[in-house]
């Protein structure tokens, strides 16, 4: 899919939008069903930036999608329908003008837990662990060196902050929230539901570093997959071919647009004004983004994208 004009706002006729997150905008379509929304907009540390990626809300939510799909089997999740023929007027018409950005879902609770898991030693836990051991009160095996692997993936939940930063949770301290039964169901679901997107990932040539999980709740206490799975956004990719444990891995996800705000003023990150990515990190994180949707998926955006919003 070409580079168009991002889309980082959204006003949908008819429909009443509930929620307006970093990257998604909710639309209530009638009792128990809402639109959900991807937006272009992108956050890093915990502020939305001041540009859009290019068809990245499209990439968000056909990565969804597909993965939805494929781990039906391992857990239930909020899908009603991907396609806009498939949905109310208002609905349908919303999803074909946000060109694939767009799906009809359950209106469930949601847990308000981050259900992290890692398989791989990256991101911001590895000094923790190699001070200590440990990553979030999970005792490790000395040696394991940057970007290499973990005996088993490990859970690792945080809370989930409405605004500032999610607060990593101990074991114990997840069981102290929930209680102890919903705590291991989803310790459980989420380890299950990353083993088996690994083994895919690693059928394409992809290494998938950790990835962040959400759950809704049946009124019957069923745990639903809900928001996105396993996008650029809510996890890390290697290339297993370029990929070296002990030196630092080239990111296809969002931690290119972290590096880059990295190397900028405290200041200016912090700024009441949001920053603005350079042109070419916009159009490589675009072009990385289509990328890992083709090689999960084995077909070009475009193509997922016509099939959602075909009449």
């Amino acid at each position: 899919m070409n580079a168009t004009a991002p889309i980082v706002t959204t006003s949908l006729e008819g429909l009443e939008r509930i929620h307006q997150g970093k990257v998604r905008d909710v639309y209530r379509v009638d009792e128990g069903r809402l639109l959900f929304v991807a937006t272009d907009r992108i956050s890093a540390f915990d502020r939305v930036l001041g540009s859009g990626i290019p068809t990245k809300g499209a990439v968000l939510t056909q990565t969804s999608n597909f993965w939805f799909a494929t781990l039906a089997e391992v857990a239930p999740n909020h899908l009603i329908t991907t396609k806009a023929a498939e949905m109310p007027p208002l609905a349908a018409k919303a999803a074909r003008e946000l060109a694939g950005r767009a799906v009809l879902v359950e209106e469930l609770p949601i847990v308000p837990i981050e259900c992290i898991v890692r398989g791989w030693l990256a991101g911001s836990v590895q000094q923790e662990y190699e001070q200590t051991g440990e990553i979030y009160g999970v005792a490790l095996p000395p040696g394991i060196l940057l970007g290499g692997q973990l005996p088993e993936p490990i859970f690792t939940p945080t809370t989930k902050a409405a605004e500032g930063h999610d607060m990593p949770l101990t074991p114990s301290q997840l069981e102290a929230e929930l209680g102890a039964e919903l705590a291991g169901r989803l310790k459980e679901t989420a380890i299950r539901l990353f083993k088996a997107a690994s083994a895919h990932c690693a059928e394409r040539g992809l290494v998938l570093c950790d990835t962040k999980f959400e759950f809704g709740q049946r009124p019957d206490g069923t745990l639903v997959l809900a928001d996105e799975a396993l996008t650029p956004d809510s996890s890390r990719f290697f290339k297993a071919d370029e990929h070296q444990p002990g030196r630092q891995p080239t990111p296809w996800d969002k931690q290119l647009v972290r590096d880059y705000l990295k190397t900028l003023p405290k200041e200016e990150i912090e700024a009441e004004q949001a920053p603005v990515l350079p042109e070419e990190i916009v159009s490589e994180t675009t072009r990385r983004y289509q990328e890992v949707f083709k090689i999960l998926s084995g077909r070009p955006l475009e193509e997922a994208v016509a099939e959602a919003t075909a009449q």
